[in-house]
């Protein structure tokens, strides 16, 4: 089994600036693509970005140029910059990662259990 725990939310001002952790563990053998999800009250769960094991990076419109997603591949680990943050961005944030647990597995893709993000105006 792969666990994904995440860090980093919380409550930030207007303009703030937050870093979203989320660290794979257990019986992994490679990881290709990582990302951020959010879901917002009423709202559905939207992809937020992704880094795929290549480093190749792609950002919904809304936080292109504000958030930056990078991972370190040693540790098992992606980041979220999230920089001028606004009330908009205010969601619960998942962390989302395709794994394979043995060198002839399929991908599978785990979630995080979520980190709640609220930015005031």
């Amino acid at each position: 089994q792969v666990h994904l725990v995440e860090s980093g939310g919380g409550l930030v001002q207007a303009g703030g600036s937050l870093r979203l952790s989320c660290v794979a563990s257990g019986s992994i053998f490679s990881i290709s693509t990582m990302g951020w999800y959010r879901q917002a009250p009423g709202k559905q769960r939207e992809l937020v970005a992704v880094i795929t094991d290549g480093g190749t990076t792609n950002y919904v419109d809304s936080v292109e140029g504000r958030f930056a997603i990078s991972r370190d591949n040693v540790k098992n680990t992606v980041y979220l910059q999230m920089n001028s943050l606004k009330p908009e961005d205010t969601a619960v944030y998942y962390c989302n990662v395709k794994a394979r647990r043995v060198y002839y597995d399929s991908w599978i893709t785990y979630w995080g259990q979520g980190t709640q993000v609220t930015v005031s105006s």
